[in-house]
């Protein structure tokens, strides 16, 4: 089976790097310095996704005392403390913390940011181990982890509440993400999912026409390979390819949204 390759999103939100995220959490709130010049897509992105309540209800579900604690699964959203503490444990069935994104993802920034440290109390962005494969995920070090810097993208640093950072557990809950200092967020999702819409419509006629002219000149049907190899050249034409995925991210991101797992 082939391995289904998630969109690669663009972040439109623009940081001016005087952004504050307040994390409320069931500890206490924690206020972290968001690098929005140094990381700018991971912290758009960032923004993008708390400005949409998308961390909103989220539990943390992972912790290594001294090293990390991670949160940001929308796995985790219906379950109860309880609940994503038997899920790491594997005592839940066909549920797991960890597995789930926002259905898309964002482009590493580690090698370009001058201030990609881990420290006590820095927020980055955790992803799996394939390049540019960032999404939603993130952890607090707790701990300096140097070896960690050439693998993970930093995006901001604690500036209040790291005592309450380091008392998260495994199934403390996110009560809500806002962002202090924030500008006008992008409203153009519709216009970019529309446009999309629009050019795939284009294309398939493209596809389409192409073929019959094909066989039209050569007086008999094509292959199939031969079919797929027109109609690929056709589309190539038409489809801008970051529109096409600039408008998959959003229709990914709305379904994860959407989604309330049943246990």
């Amino acid at each position: 089976m082939a391995r289904v390759v998630k969109p690669l999103y663009r972040p439109r939100y623009v940081p001016s790097g005087r952004e504050i995220a307040v994390i409320d959490t069931a500890r206490g709130t924690i206020r972290v310095e968001l690098f929005g010049k140094e990381a700018p897509g991971t912290v758009g992105n960032f923004i993008e996704l708390a400005s949409k309540g998308f961390y909103d209800k989220l539990n943390f579900y992972g912790k290594v005392d001294g090293d990390v604690v991670v949160g940001g699964c929308p796995t985790t959203r219906p379950l109860s403390p309880q609940q994503v503490r038997m899920a790491v444990r594997e005592e839940l069935r066909g549920v797991h913390p960890g597995m789930k994104d926002c259905g898309y993802r964002i482009r590493d920034e580690w090698a370009s940011n001058p201030r990609n440290r881990h420290e006590d109390g820095t927020l980055s962005l955790t992803h799996r181990n394939a390049q540019d494969s960032g999404s939603c995920q993130f952890f607090f070090s707790l701990s300096s982890h140097p070896e960690y810097d050439e693998r993970f993208v930093v995006f901001g640093q604690t500036i209040e509440g790291l005592d309450v950072v380091h008392r998260l557990g495994i199934g403390d809950l996110i009560t809500s993400v806002h962002i202090e200092g924030a500008h006008e967020l992008p409203a153009d999702d519709e216009l970019i999912v529309a446009k999309d819409d629009a050019q795939q419509a284009a294309a398939q006629t493209a596809e389409d026409e192409a073929i019959t002219r094909a066989e039209a000149e050569r007086g008999e049907a094509l292959s199939a390979a031969e079919r797929q190899e027109v109609a690929r050249t056709a589309r190539a034409a038409i489809i801008d390819d970051e529109l096409q995925d600039q408008a998959a991210s959003i229709r990914a991101l709305r379904r994860v949204l959407a989604k309330r797992p049943v246990l």
